[in-house]
């Protein structure tokens, strides 16, 4: 109206994310599966981040883990069996500023994604990697996995699994430019979650191993290890993660392992005497792929054409 003072604010109240604004559609995983305590402690973490679900994307290749990105209310890509992790790669390479989960299992990851596993450690481009390993095809109902124990009876080896299992950590650590191993177990929540934590804050490829329980075809082998806590060993260092005196004191065996040395965190990875908990390896200055990839991302597109048509005029006759 004229005459009346045009002057005036909008205040634009700041965005706080809950656990909700990330929880998807309603997991479908069996009861008591380790899965689902994984996605709650993933929800967690993205809401102390208050990392922005819009900016925010879930990959995943196929199996029982593979369905986490239906349950993440952000961008998802169900992907091809074991190829979530060159998916995860293209995306950071592309749009660097988005925060990118990779969910995968013992099959997806260590049988027919192998060799995307070897690569992208050494890649090391800004993923946070959870493996849900329950040493078991869960989704295709019992079959032998690259973790399944020797003698294990599965669908496939009748009388036993005939090989002894992949070590998932003794491989990672083999490979170069590796920058953060850790490894926890699904039943204990506030060790799940401050490892997941770490993870996520560390720039680079975060390898981070999860034995899981599938009630339905691996239940004998995680109740022996849920029952008997002399049988893993917590890893305690000022540069690993930090766990309240409670947590500590659920474990019988504790080692203080700095996880700058790398040859200690083989030493402790090939021990299958007991099962090692919490950060193994982290270095922080590991180069990092996609701070190569994405240089010229923001290039207009006239200097890209330009570029484009030089380079071919070098194959002119």
């Amino acid at each position: 109206m004229f005459g009346l003072k045009a002057d005036w604010s909008l205040d634009v109240h700041e965005r706080y994310f809950t656990m909700d604004d990330y929880a998807g559609a309603e997991p479908r995983w069996c009861t008591g599966c380790g899965d689902l305590g994984i996605l709650t402690a993933v929800h967690r973490v993205c809401r102390d981040a208050q990392v922005e679900p819009e900016n925010t994307v879930a990959v995943s290749g196929i199996g029982c883990s593979s369905r986490l990105p239906h349950y993440m209310k952000t961008y998802g890509f169900h992907g091809l069996h074991g190829r979530a992790l060159p998916v995860a790669c293209g995306i950071k390479s592309r749009r660097p500023d988005l925060d990118i989960w990779v969910a995968t299992g013992d099959g997806d990851c260590f049988s027919i994604g192998g060799g995307h596993w070897i690569h992208s450690l050494r890649y090391n481009m800004d993923l946070t990697l959870l493996i849900f390993d329950n040493g078991i095809y869960g989704l295709t109902k019992k079959q032998t996995s690259p973790t399944t124990p020797q003698g294990f009876h599965t669908n496939t080896h009748v009388t036993g699994a005939l090989l002894p299992p992949l070590n998932p950590l003794t491989v990672t650590l083999g490979v170069s430019n590796v920058s953060f191993v850790a490894q926890t177990v699904d039943w204990n929540a506030p060790l799940l979650y401050e490892i997941i934590n770490a993870a996520h804050q560390h720039k680079g490829t975060s390898f981070v191993r999860i034995v899981q329980r599938c009630p339905m075809y691996m239940e004998q082998l995680n109740q022996e290890m849920q029952d008997d806590p002399s049988r893993m060993l917590l890893l305690t260092h000022d540069k690993g993660v930090q766990v309240d005196d409670a947590v500590v004191r659920m474990f019988e065996n504790h080692q203080e392992h700095d996880p700058s040395d790398m040859a200690a965190a083989r030493a402790i990875a090939q021990d299958d005497s007991l099962i090692p908990l919490g950060v193994l390896y982290h270095d922080p200055d590991a180069q990092r792929y996609d701070e190569l990839t994405n240089v010229g991302l923001n290039m207009p597109m006239q200097e890209r054409v330009q570029g484009l048509n030089a380079a071919l005029d070098k194959f002119a006759i």
